[in-house]
């Protein structure tokens, strides 16, 4: 033996002992990412939005509570509920595939009129809202 293949060997196993810990904690860096992607490949899609039906009960809810509000009632009060309201049209509309502008248009006589003209669409299309 010429001592090459000694050294070559010891080389090696320098190497070797020197880049071992590092793979192994850069893969055991990369694993909890691996294990995600294929957890979201496995999985289910998922709805992007709550179920038609449910949309309806909470719109019929809604719409009670704003026709029931005293006259006493606080402005802050009917606003964020025709603002909740509204918000559920516009995921009916998006579900059942009625064009809208309710979030376009400001406060007023133009979106009471859109937000009756979409009611009126979305009962058109089998919808059950007030």
């Amino acid at each position: 033996m010429d001592g090459t293949g000694g050294v070559l060997a010891n080389l090696i196993l320098f190497a070797v002992v020197c880049l071992a810990p590092t793979v192994l904690f850069w893969c055991a860096l990369r694993v909890p990412k691996v294990v995600g992607r294929l957890r979201e490949k496995r999985a289910r899609p998922q709805p992007e939005s709550p179920p038609i039906e449910r949309v309806a009960a909470d719109l019929r809810r809604v719409h009670r509570l704003l026709v029931d509000y005293p006259s006493g009632t606080p402005a802050a009060r009917r606003i964020g509920t025709r603002q909740a309201y509204d918000e559920l049209l516009t995921v009916a509309c998006r579900q059942v595939g009625v064009p809208h502008r309710l979030g376009e248009l400001p406060e007023g006589m133009d979106r009471e009129i859109e937000r009756l003209r979409v009611e009126q669409s979305l009962r058109e299309r089998g919808l059950a809202v007030p």
